[in-house]
């Protein structure tokens, strides 16, 4: 096979799983360990199997230039803080043999930040059962709320850290961190203009809506189904990595990833809210305003899908910007979905 005729997908899951195997010895205890790919998005996540001691971890490979080492710490920080101050269970950092959290792994001139956590157990929501993923929606929501209640009590301390900021300008804006939604597969001149008004209907609603610190602060903005482990009655939360400061209404948004346009949403919202404000107030002016946020996070993975190679958006190819187009109508006719 000749090199042009390389798969490109093929060839980048290569080089991470060389990575991941270079920095299985940073980890002395890992004496007989095998790696299993997990899931390649931003990162290339890996279940580490020890053979020797029968334990399972969790392997992340981060990739180049998407964080800085200090925005790495920031996460692990926020991470332990979570645990410390909350019930809410998460996947924790573990120390490699120099007594660091991050190993960092440089292979052909870039740096690979790679962390190795804590193996939990439980399996992602499936959204194919309807009524079960309604009633896990109301636990989410209580643990979303928790998360919130977390962020605004240690504010103070939490505002330090370095983390992405997850606002307008950084999702649909000027200085899009996952691309450009103009640049979506199955874009045409009339889906470009339907999104368009639909952008700028949010741009202004989210500057009326503002900033305020009870609506705005640190939140682990994707809290989509995949990183959500569910056993027995219990959802564990993983994944942080796109952990900043943005909207808390945000996070329902991301909860609601790939799935915004399947007729059982307005169900999942409301078993939500109901979780949500068991812990913590909402007001009606929020809750109006949660369509604004689940069609700004639509547009921002459809700019994602466009802008990545794996085997999620090979599999959602333009299906998923096309299957946008009745939420968007409804939002700019009644600013529901």
């Amino acid at each position: 096979m000749s090199s042009s005729s390389v798969d490109p997908l093929h060839e980048s899951l290569n080089k991470f799983n060389e990575i991941a195997n270079s920095a299985l010895p940073c980890y002395p205890f890992l004496s007989q360990s095998t790696i299993q790919l997990l899931n390649y998005s931003e990162n290339a996540t890996y279940l580490v199997h020890d053979s020797a001691a029968g334990n399972k971890y969790i392997l992340r490979v981060g990739r180049p230039g998407y964080h800085t080492k200090k925005e790495v710490e920031s996460e692990l920080e926020w991470l332990m803080s979570i645990d410390e101050h909350s019930s809410i269970q998460v996947s924790l950092p573990i120390l490699g043999g120099n007594n660091e959290y991050i190993q960092v792994v440089d292979y052909q001139n870039d740096l690979y930040y790679c962390t190795l956590f804590t193996f939990l157990d439980g399996q992602a929501p499936n959204e194919e059962n309807e009524s079960e993923l309604i009633s896990q929606f109301r636990k989410l929501g209580e643990i979303t709320a928790q998360l919130h209640g977390h962020s605004i009590d240690h504010r103070e301390n939490l505002r330090k850290i370095r983390r992405l900021t997850w606002d307008y300008d950084t999702i649909l804006g000027s200085n899009p961190k996952w691309g450009r939604w103009q640049d979506g597969l199955g874009m045409t001149a009339e889906r470009t203009e339907l999104f368009t008004d639909v952008s700028e209907k949010i741009r202004q609603r989210l500057n009326q809506f503002g900033k305020g610190p009870d609506r705005y602060g640190l939140i682990h903005s994707d809290l989509r189904l995949a990183n959500l482990l569910v056993e027995c009655e219990q959802i564990k939360v993983i994944d942080f990595d796109d952990c900043g400061f943005g909207w808390y209404l945000y996070d329902l948004a991301t909860s609601l990833s790939f799935i915004e346009h399947l007729p059982y949403v307005p169900s999942l919202i409301a078993s939500w809210l109901k979780g949500y404000r068991g812990i913590r107030p909402l007001s009606e002016e929020e809750e109006a305003e949660i369509p604004t946020f689940i069609l700004m996070r639509r547009l921002q993975l459809i700019a994602w899908v466009g802008s990545r190679d794996n085997e999620t958006t090979r599999e959602l190819g333009s299906g998923f910007t096309e299957s946008t187009d009745e939420l968007a109508k409804r939002f700019l006719q009644d600013g529901k979905i």
